[in-house]
Parts: C-alpha cells; structure tokens; sequence
C-alpha cells in the first residue's frame, strides 16, 4: 500500500527542523487542501500525509511555511527571503512510497525524492 511523507532538516543549524508548518494540496480544475500538520522534534509529520485509498496518482503540492520557522529559529534578518517554499510533484503509481523531503537554511533549499 503506497504512502506519503515528508521530513524537513535545516542545513544551516545542522538539525531537525521541528514546529514547521506542512501543508498538503491536490492540484487540479479546483486545488483541495488535503492536510496541514507540523513537524515534530525530529523533524517529521508524523505519520504519512496520504495512504491508502487517500493516495492517488495526480499532482500535488506542499507547502512548507519556511519564513515563520526561520523568524523563530534565526531571527528576523533571515525570514523575509523564504516565505513558503512549494514543492510540485507527481504521483505515479498509488502503490509507491513518495518521500519528499525538504533540506532547508535561510536563503536555500533543496529537495529530492527520498526512499
């Protein structure tokens, strides 16, 4: 049974990014936000975001609130730069586990698929 997930690490602290904001969005003719959660101390949502039946393929968007976590963790001079950071992707195959994670650090990110 396929499933999503996400985890957020900041790179310039060299840790988990925990109290982040997620949301979850299916795009299409009307965007539907499926969830919002936060990260946890090891920088996680815990559980998946979609499984099962929940998850099919289609495309979708998370949106992590990175400028609210940065004006808490580094201050005010380096949240303006990244307010929300969106990650598009698709989802093939309902049967698959989607990790994507976000690699975060005042003025960059980074993302991969993840296993």
């Amino acid at each position: 049974m396929g499933r999503l997930t996400t985890h957020v690490l900041d790179t310039a602290r060299g840790r988990p990014a925990s109290g982040m904001t997620v949301e979850l969005y299916r795009l299409g003719k009307n965007d539907e936000r499926l969830s919002i959660a936060e990260t946890n101390s090891d920088g996680r949502v815990s559980g998946a975001l979609l499984e099962g039946e929940a998850l099919s393929p289609g495309i979708y968007e998370l949106r992590f609130h990175v400028g609210d976590y940065l004006r808490r963790t580094a201050g005010e001079d380096s949240a303006d730069f990244l307010g929300i950071v969106p990650i598009r992707f698709g989802i093939r195959s309902a049967e698959e586990h989607y990790h994507v994670p976000l690699l975060v650090a005042p003025y960059g990110y980074s993302t991969y698929r993840g296993s």
